[in-house]
């Protein structure tokens, strides 16, 4: 169980991560910021369940299927022209590299980003996207070659 003053603290510390995570999952910063809100809602009516330990990924998980339900809601992904993946906050590094991380299929952005951008463990982003470690290691392995594939793609074309 996680008391009311942990509770926000903690999601003081992850609301940058939380929000990037929305926007890389539905590409629009107005439904990232329902998606976070409505995850807040129901973590904050849920906080007892938790175990203060895995409150990152516990979190994480609630944001990703509040996502995963707007974008049932909405039928369909918007284009990707609308995308703003880093949310304005911080941005990246090269444009190319974000292009290509755009480009990426959703299975293998997921564990990129919250392994590389947001530092969660492998055991962390396990329990966030509720996959077997090794399901993880494959995914970010196989994440990491298809990055290299869309970077030389854009290196070629220039």
């Amino acid at each position: 169980m996680i008391d009311e003053s942990r509770f926000t603290a903690e999601v003081l510390r992850m609301q940058n991560m939380l929000y990037r995570t929305a926007v890389s999952i539905l590409r629009h910063d107005a439904d990232a910021q329902d998606a976070v809100q409505q995850a807040l809602e129901n973590a904050w009516k849920h906080r007892h369940r938790v175990n203060p330990d895995y409150f990152a990924p516990w979190m994480m998980r609630i944001v990703i299927n509040c996502c995963k339900s707007q974008l049932r809601l909405r039928g369909r992904e918007k284009s990707t022209d609308q995308m703003e993946l880093y949310g304005g906050e911080t941005p990246p590094p090269d444009p190319a590299l974000a292009d290509a991380l755009s480009r990426l299929p959703i299975k293998y952005r997921m564990p990129l980003l919250l392994h590389y951008l947001e530092g969660f463990s492998l055991e962390e982003i396990s329990q966030a996207l509720r996959l077997p470690m090794n399901t993880v290691k494959s995914r970010l392995r196989r994440a990491r070659l298809l990055l290299r594939a869309e970077w030389n793609k854009a290196e070629e074309a220039q």
